[in-house]
């Protein structure tokens, strides 16, 4: 296969804002662990912004640096460990895992909705050109993938965020069979990586969503 230098330099900035990306996710369980009362994702050193603590070699640089050549990059970081019964707020234990699973998600959607800001920002003040050039594609390119890991990780299948939410919803009777389920989850998620027509599913709502926000930014900050 033939590999142009635009490619490599592509596929070295993908997996620089999965990187940081997928680093933001993970601080945010943690972070939401830590605040319920939780101190074992601190004690792991979870509790940071480094994108060292949480990057795995595999699912955050491999993986992703292969697959942006093929156009199929994914990836993941490395998962947060926390202990539900160690939780000391006021709260149920249901309700703990649907606030520290739901964390991560949302801290993607707030930093692609900060990018897309700041991308606006910039093109309304003449400092970036546009969209799809330099480093307004770049920053179209960091905003979009956060939206995507937002859409994807709330995809009610474990172990996904969206999986665990699930389950906590899940009347007990139930949960035994869905744990049943979740063994042949990770096929499902091949599925969805791997053949274009499923990976919709996510990737539609996230560029769908991310035109809304370009939109509504533009016409807040619109050209100076």
């Amino acid at each position: 296969m033939d590999v142009s230098p635009e490619q490599v330099r592509w596929a070295l900035l993908y997996v620089l804002i999965l990187v940081i990306s997928v680093a933001l996710h993970e601080f945010g369980h943690a972070f939401m662990a830590d605040r319920l009362g939780d101190d074992t994702p601190r004690r792991q050193g979870r509790v940071t912004l480094n994108p060292l603590a949480h990057a795995d070699l595999i699912g955050t640089i491999v993986l992703p640096l292969m697959g942006a050549f093929v156009g199929t990059g994914f990836g993941w970081g490395k998962p947060v460990q926390w202990q539900p019964h160690r939780v000391t707020r006021r709260i149920s234990m249901s309700a703990a895992k649907i606030l520290v699973s739901v964390a991560g998600p949302a801290m993607n959607l707030v930093l692609g909705t900060v990018i897309a800001l700041v991308h606006t920002i910039l093109m309304s003040q003449h400092v970036v050109d546009g969209m799809f050039t330099g480093v307004g594609r770049v920053l179209l390119a960091a905003s979009i993938t956060n939206y995507v890991l937002f859409f994807f990780n709330l995809l009610p299948v474990p172990p996904l965020d969206g999986g665990h939410v699930a389950q906590s919803f899940l009347p007990y009777r139930y949960r035994n069979q869905y744990a049943e389920v979740a063994r042949y989850a990770p096929f499902a998620l091949l599925a969805l990586m791997f053949i274009p027509q499923l990976r919709l599913v996510f990737v539609w709502p996230a560029t769908h969503v991310a035109d809304l926000v370009y939109h509504g930014f533009g016409h807040l900050f619109g050209p100076a």
